[in-house]
């Protein structure tokens, strides 16, 4: 199960009845109905965070080259902050993402942070986080 398959599961098993399959079109979806919160912010601390809520989705760009517009090739679910630890945590299907210092694949959950890697000029594609969306129904 990739990403965005995950999303569209997990929103259909819960009542969700018009999200799209696809990453994109899962940001093009929460755009459209004007649920989406941009991020610019390089940190977790930023203003543009506050409004981010359990069950959100987050999206991503750059985790690998694809011709798509919009661009977005990564989708997960904001689960919140950890008690223990106060960490932000997301779950979602992902190859290497990292979870308290070790890396998942699969379906799992993992950390989420906004900082943003640096791949210099290395080729490879440089993943951003671009902002998180609210779905319908779930916070209204």
């Amino acid at each position: 199960m990739d990403c965005s398959g995950f999303v569209y599961y997990v929103l259909k098993q819960n009542g969700v009845g018009d999200v799209p399959r696809d990453s994109s079109q899962q940001y093009v979806w929460l755009r459209r109905i004007g649920k989406f919160e941009p991020v610019l912010s390089q940190k977790d601390d930023s203003f543009e965070m506050e409004n981010l809520k359990p069950g959100d989705l987050l999206f991503w760009t750059g985790t690998y080259s694809i011709e798509r517009d919009p661009p977005i090739t990564h989708a997960m679910i904001y689960l919140g902050r950890e008690k223990k630890t106060g960490a932000r945590v997301m779950v979602g299907a992902s190859d290497g993402r990292i979870y308290q210092g070790q890396s998942r694949n699969g379906v799992s959950v993992f950390d989420f942070k906004v900082e943003r890697r640096n791949n210099g000029d290395s080729g490879k594609p440089r993943p951003t986080f671009i902002g998180y969306g609210h779905v319908p129904g779930l916070r209204d």
